[in-house]
């Protein structure tokens, strides 16, 4: 029970029992049946078709990078060829400026029809936009037209992208039992790893089997008309699946009450803004580091360093594979020791290291370039195994998914899908290459102040909802552990 102070004992101590119901009325106790008890085969089908949606997601946007250089050759005209390069990055970047537009529609109806129907909608949308860029003639076919189309169904899949991961992350983070919370999440980044190595690996294939010419001609096309039967799969996945738990308990309260209204998006703002503005600093730390390492790095290794693009690929490869051997087990260990002590050590290692690992990467070789990803790896690690628990937490569960989606596409828009164009110009504009590690710098900077402020979520129940547990002997002794709480006399507080 929380200490009273020497002004309030002696009231207190004569009417104790009026100030224990006064307190029992501002915090009911609970009931066994106000606690969400998940099963964990439900959590496992949950995390199931949340991981694997996420994955053809970012299956897509990963081909994408990874074909940065071929793709600036086929769709825009003959020349410089950092020119290529620069106009491909920015056509990538045109995605993620309309990602915010896609959260304030997405988010907001997901608070109001439903985390599983959006969702489905979402991924609907993605497959259908990738299986078209795809199918788009060269800029030698139809000129002018084939980049236009490129920009378009990039922006629808900026749009559906928006409504993606905040919903995502809910999803599960509502499912998940609050102890284990952080280790649920882990699945859903492991999603995006594999994503990203599906498309790392199915790029190196092709580049290893077929010649230059037939790469720009078709063989370019390959990873982005496989995307519509990997879309069907996780929509089919999402289809099987029941309604949150929180968001059921919150549709029950609603039809009892007749009270809730789901808030546009400037309203969600106006009474959300401090967390969503500590969503977007830790997002920002998050995805120029996530995006310098997975999306840019091939790119610049190849085109400033000269490296064989083929080696780069590998490297990038394998240290995906090292972050998805020891995601969950990060997820898992920030579920005991919290969120807060993970994202500060991501953050410092990212300030500390990121030079030292640019070094060795500009060194050259095989060993000095895989040990500096590799160290930048490590120091991404603990970004992507808890920033998925992390960031739902921050919001209340009627306007989780709205606030989350909203904040998180603002901040990714600004400066994750901008990193590969800025650093890019950077290099090219001072001739320095550590131009990366000082921008890699700058996001851990924000990064450590994030960390610094949040309050610590971990084993805690989301905000608005009810206590989510795994097994029915769980609830029974949270309900029990109250009551014997409630039962304790109140203590008070001397100062001395």
């Amino acid at each position: 029970m929380p200490a009273l102070t020497d002004s309030d004992a002696p009231a207190a101590a004569r009417h104790h029992l009026l100030h224990r119901a006064i307190k029992r009325r501002k915090n009911p106790p609970l009931r066994r049946s106000d606690i969400t008890v998940t099963e964990e085969k439900d959590v496992h089908r949950a995390v199931k078709a949340a991981a694997l949606g996420n994955a053809m997601e970012w299956f897509d946007f990963g081909i994408y990078s990874y074909l940065a250089v071929t793709i600036g050759k086929v769709f825009f005209p003959g020349g410089n060829a950092t020119i290529q390069v620069l106009s491909s990055f920015a056509t990538f970047a045109v995605a993620f400026l309309v990602r915010p537009l896609g959260g304030m529609f997405f988010g907001p109806l997901g608070d109001r029809i439903g985390r599983k129907k959006v969702l489905s909608f979402t991924m609907i949308m993605m497959a259908t936009s990738t299986l078209a860029i795809g199918l788009i003639p060269g800029y030698h076919a139809i000129g002018y037209a084939s980049p236009a189309l490129l920009i378009l169904f990039r922006m629808l899949q900026g749009f559906s992208t928006g409504g993606e991961y905040g919903g995502a992350s809910t999803f599960i983070a509502e499912y998940a039992p609050d102890k284990r919370r952080g280790y649920f999440g882990s699945f859903l980044e492991f999603g995006t790893l594999i994503g990203y190595t599906a498309a790392a690996g199915l790029v190196t294939i092709l580049t290893l089997t077929l010649s230059d010419d037939a790469m720009g001609s078709w063989g370019w096309r390959i990873p982005f008309l496989v995307a519509a039967p990997i879309g069907l799969v996780g929509l089919y996945l999402r289809l099987k699946l029941d309604e949150t738990p929180a968001f059921q308990k919150l549709e029950e309260e609603t039809a009892a009450s007749q009270e809730r209204t789901t808030l546009p998006f400037w309203q969600v703002f106006r009474t959300q803004w401090r967390a969503m503005v500590l969503c977007m600093a830790l997002v920002a730390a998050y995805n120029i580091t996530d995006y310098m390492l997975l999306s840019y790095m091939p790119t610049y290794l190849s085109e400033t360093l000269h490296y064989s693009s083929t080696n780069a690929l590998v490297s990038i490869i394998i240290v995906m594979l090292v972050l998805m051997a020891a995601i969950t087990f990060v997820g898992r260990l920030s579920d005991r020791i919290g969120r807060k002590p993970a994202l500060l050590a991501g953050s410092i290692g990212f300030f500390v290291l990121a030079v030292p690992s640019f070094l060795l990467i500009k060194q050259g070789g095989i060993v000095p370039v895989f040990a500096g990803l590799l160290l930048l790896g490590l120091c991404l690690l603990p970004y992507v195994a808890v920033m998925s628990a992390s960031l739902p937490a921050l919001f209340p569960t009627d306007v989780r998914y709205g606030s989350l989606s909203i904040a998180f596409n603002i901040s990714v828009s600004l400066f994750g899908g901008t990193t590969p164009l800025v650093v890019e110009a950077l290099v090219s504009s001072t001739g320095d290459d550590l131009m990366p590690a000082y921008y890699t710098m700058l996001a851990a900077i924000v990064g450590i102040i994030a960390s610094a402020v949040m309050k610590e979520t971990a084993r805690k129940p989301l905000e608005g909802s009810p206590p989510s547990v795994a097994t029915k002997e769980e609830a029974i002794a949270l309900v029990e552990s109250q009551s014997q709480q409630a039962h304790q006399p109140y203590q008070f507080h001397q100062s001395h």
